[in-house]
């Protein structure tokens, strides 16, 4: 049996953090963000086997950690009634540790892949679940799961896994150009900065409900990285010339990633400027419908 799932990339301007439950699916972020048309293809195919046996093989952008796949596939060989050999092909097309939401596009197509192919009739809210749950145990992200599984351009109202915590979509028909430097571990950076941030994060999340604005969400995200301190003169230099050209921009968390959301008008003209800087440059929609089945 085989079966295709994609997952979109996704992209936290800012965000509070919440992880004093002991249950992970109770655990997440509030925040906002949005989704990209560029994710993770995951392919599943499983035969019968003696024992639970998988092999995962990564093409795309690579990754060196397969913890959050190997998190998910053994909570599906529990919940499988025989023993399969599982072959697993993540197809990355969005670069990984950037701030775009990797990890969680890779749990998320590769659970509603394996409830396909392996036949586990999982609804959608319990596969979801498996996936934030690999996110929150493996230290690569809080909130991501609960965005990309219902896609859009999203303020996170309540924390937790999907079924638990909750979301409100705001209509954007922007399109989204991000730039991409380097790599900022997730795992590190959740460690060491919380405590200081979650204030500034919580208020943000106030304000965005009242004015829903995608402007003011650009303005929330850059205020938000400069109190983090994550702006390097690298992205400072890109940042600047994007704001002397009359674009708002913000900062991926967490990555040395900058973004700004355009109208189709004015996406040559940002192009144009970023083509100017030694980076991964996307140009993408917002992605509206989240992570699905993919019809093979």
């Amino acid at each position: 049996m085989q079966a295709v799932a994609f997952c979109p990339g996704h992209i936290t301007g800012f965000f509070k953090a919440e992880v004093d439950q002991e249950r992970p699916e109770l655990q997440g972020s509030l925040g906002a963000g949005f989704c990209i048309n560029e994710g993770v293809t995951t392919t599943v195919k499983v035969t019968s086997s003696d024992k639970p046996r998988f092999r995962i093989k990564v093409t795309g952008y690579q990754t060196d950690n397969t913890q959050v796949s190997e998190f998910v596939i053994n909570e599906f060989f529990k919940i499988a009634k025989e023993s399969f050999f599982v072959d697993i092909e993540h197809n990355i097309a969005i670069p990984v540790g950037y701030g775009l939401g990797s990890s969680g596009a890779v749990a998320l197509s590769l659970a509603f892949a394996l409830n396909e192919a392996m036949g586990t009739n999982l609804s959608r809210t319990q596969i979801g679940q498996i996936a934030h749950n690999a996110e929150i145990f493996c230290k690569t992200g809080l909130g991501t799961v609960l965005s990309s599984y219902y896609g859009g351009f999203e303020i996170r109202t309540k924390q937790g896994a999907p079924g638990i915590g909750s979301l409100k979509k705001i209509y954007n028909n922007s399109s989204a150009i991000v730039i991409c430097f380097s790599p900022i571990s997730t795992k590190e950076f959740i460690k060491d900065q919380l405590p200081r941030i979650n204030g500034l994060g919580g208020k943000m999340v106030d304000k965005l409900l009242k004015s829903r604005d995608y402007q003011d969400f650009l303005n929330m995200s850059l205020e938000f990285a400069k109190y983090v301190n994550v702006i390097t003169p690298k992205m400072d230099v890109v940042i600047k010339d994007l704001q002397s050209n009359g674009f708002k921009c913000g900062v991926a968390m967490f990555g040395e990633t900058v973004f700004t959301l355009v109208p189709k008008s004015k996406e040559e003209q940002v192009m144009n400027i970023l083509k100017k800087y030694n980076g991964i440059v996307i140009q993408s929609k917002i992605d509206k419908s989240g992570a699905r089945v993919n019809q093979c």
